[in-house]
């Protein structure tokens, strides 16, 4: 099983991020690198926080301008866009049916940050084909 390795730079930015979006749902784009195979490390290297176009509680939208830009500046230090994250304002970080439908890339890390609890809880998923399966998190210095 593959594991997304966050910086505890990253991790703390997501989280942050999730509550200056309050009332509304935040989001970003995760950079790093993806490794190789199924049981390999997918490394985020830094967390690009984004507005939400969608200006909801419900769903998130990424600013066309804010993804482009983060993908030519990823991709000229040698890194991809690798995935993306997003926050639940008062419900379990687990995708939604909205989620799963809007899921570009099957490639891409899923990363969720629930406010619904006193503490945050972040988790981290594949969608594949409507597929959700959780990947384990580690959170490096």
């Amino acid at each position: 099983m593959a594991v997304l390795q966050l910086t505890g730079r990253a991790y703390a930015e997501m989280i942050a991020h999730s509550y200056d979006g309050l009332p509304m749902e935040a989001c970003g784009l995760i950079v790093g690198t993806q490794g190789g195979g199924s049981n390999s490390t997918a490394k985020c290297v830094r967390f690009i926080a984004t507005e939400n176009d969608a200006n909801s509680s419900k769903v998130y939208t990424i600013p066309p301008k804010a993804h482009l830009r983060a993908e030519l500046d990823a991709e000229a230090n040698g890194y991809e866009i690798i995935g993306v994250m997003h926050s639940h304002t008062h419900t379990t970080a687990y995708p939604s049916p909205t989620d799963v439908a809007q899921a570009p890339d099957p490639g891409w890390h899923y990363v969720i940050v629930s406010l619904r609890d006193d503490a945050p809880v972040l988790r981290s998923y594949r969608i594949v084909h409507g597929t959700i399966v959780e990947e384990p998190v580690t959170v490096t210095r």
